[in-house]
């Protein structure tokens, strides 16, 4: 499937700042199963764009701006062909052993809610034990925007049993971990229509199975990722993965608007 993407993210400040600096992440990689035919990132007014790759192999735009400005503008647009691989990942470059992804974070810290949705699940470090704990997360946090934050953890998600495709990401690693099962976070985007553009920011979980490698696996929709899946970054958590940090001087407040369109072109299409 050939998928087209554009990422808009505006920040406007109360006040003029004099130094800002930005963490992109929003250039998808080429592995198995995900091809990228032409991608750009731009953030327009600043002094230098360096590219490298981080400790999870993300590729990051690190873009600094020291004139005065009142906003900042980053766009990420470009063409991803992918192909259904049942949500096995590979060819992917990762830099980091695999036990790092056993390391607990504050937003995947396993309770005894979570060890006890581990065991009414019958999770196992299986296929079948992954299937059955993403089911298990769908159907204690129902997806219900608003109802969490950023800064929400696994643990306050399954208390309050709403939340958002982050937070069903974070309970399945952190249960996922509970298991000394290494899991990760991924961000990317997802096209939830083949005939019509999506709003489709998105993240999901992968685990690594022995005699299989990484697995993704997206409670929220109850699925492995599909071609309609375009992968950004991963990490331990949404921290380590979010596609835009930064920060900037000053104590002016910021508004932040975001566009995302995700669209099914013609593999032709140019």
């Amino acid at each position: 499937m050939r998928i087209s993407i554009g990422h808009v993210s505006r920040y406007v400040y109360s006040e003029p700042t004099r130094y800002s600096i930005l963490a992109l992440r929003l250039t998808p990689p080429s592995f198995q199963g995900q091809r990228v035919v032409e991608w750009r990132v731009s953030a327009p007014g600043v002094d230098a764009v360096k590219c490298f790759r981080d400790g999870f192999g993300n590729i990051v735009h690190l873009a600094s701006c020291s004139e005065e400005h009142s906003e900042s503008l980053i766009i990420a647009k470009g063409v991803v062909d992918t192909e259904d691989k049942a949500g096995v990942v590979r060819g992917l470059a990762d830099p980091a052993p695999i036990r790092v992804y056993r390391r607990h974070t504050a937003k995947t810290t396993a309770t005894n809610e979570i060890r006890a949705l581990c065991r009414a699940a019958a999770v196992k470090p299986d296929i079948r034990g992954m299937h059955n704990l993403m089911y298990a997360v769908r159907d204690a946090v129902d997806y219900k925007i608003g109802a969490t934050n950023a800064h929400t953890t696994a643990a306050e998600a399954l208390a309050e049993g709403k939340g958002v495709c982050q937070d069903h990401a974070h309970l399945f690693i952190a249960a996922a971990r509970s298991l000394d099962i290494p899991a990760r976070y991924v961000s990317g985007y997802f096209l939830s229509g083949a005939d019509e553009p999506s709003d489709a920011n998105h993240a999901w979980a992968e685990a690594w199975l022995e005699g299989l490698g990484w697995v993704g696996f997206d409670p929220a929709n109850r699925i492995c990722p599909t071609e309609k899946y375009v992968r950004l970054a991963s990490g331990l958590d949404a921290t380590d993965a979010a596609p835009i940090r930064g920060s900037r001087k000053g104590v002016a407040k910021e508004e932040l608007d975001v566009i995302v369109e995700v669209q099914q072109q013609s593999s032709q299409q140019q």
